[in-house]
């Protein structure tokens, strides 16, 4: 009898054995365990360099989130001096006194860097007939500050120690009010005037050192005839 035509695995493992490299057919001989052993070597690289492939491809990465605070207003420590500059009460808030002739006088909460006007409106605006020409609404508020409309007093700054009579407010002084002040002309006074624009305000004589064109010796000078 003649014998059993060769089934499809012995087919794919002689054409597979004839397509194979001479010296790689005598180390694993022509057997179909070494063919077998071959192919499943050859998958297992295949699933590799597949894996190896896919793990090391680009990924892409995006840019984290820039998250801008307001920044609010501190005293510097040790700053001898200070009065009002005090931080800022819980959420970035000052505490200011609005009295005179306002519509609701009295004590409100704004948002620190807040100015004159903010405050007007929180105080239900200013009664009618009242006179605002003096007041400078466009001026920065500091924390326990009063502002008094409508009065002959100025908006001033919280009381300071006990001192000379003639001391000059940094905060609220004019230009003219400056140049009085020995050793300050109308330059220096612009400086100052500028300077407390600028950081909303002295919390603290000291920082008069920073005005541009006040050195040591005028500082000297002036640190007893000011207040912040």
């Amino acid at each position: 009898m003649d014998p059993p035509p060769p089934d499809w695995r012995e087919r794919a493992g002689t054409a597979l054995r004839e397509r194979l490299p001479v010296w790689l057919q005598s180390r694993c001989g022509v057997e179909r365990r070494g063919t077998v052993a071959l192919a499943v070597l050859l998958v297992v690289a295949a699933l590799f360099a597949v894996q190896h492939f896919w793990v090391g491809r680009p990924q892409s990465v995006s840019a984290p989130q820039v998250v801008r605070t307001r920044p609010t207003y501190t005293k510097a420590p040790g700053a001898s001096g200070d009065v009002g500059g005090g931080p800022a009460t819980p959420g970035g808030q000052i505490v200011v006194d609005i009295g005179g002739k306002v519509r609701a006088p009295g004590i409100r909460r704004l948002p620190a860097g807040s100015r004159v006007a903010d405050a007007l409106r929180a105080a239900g605006g200013v009664r009618p007939g009242v006179n605002t020409d003096g007041l400078n609404r466009a001026r920065f508020l500091v924390d326990g500050e009063q502002v008094v409309v409508g009065e002959s007093t100025a908006p001033v700054a919280p009381a300071a120690p006990s001192g000379p009579a003639a001391q000059v407010s940094l905060n609220t002084a004019t230009e003219d009010q400056l140049d009085t002040l020995p050793g300050v002309g109308p330059v220096l006074a612009r400086h100052i005037i500028d300077y407390r624009t600028r950081h909303a305000g002295f919390r603290s004589v000291d920082e008069l050192r920073q005005v541009n064109g006040i050195g040591d010796r005028r500082f000297t000078d002036l640190r007893d005839l000011v207040r912040p």
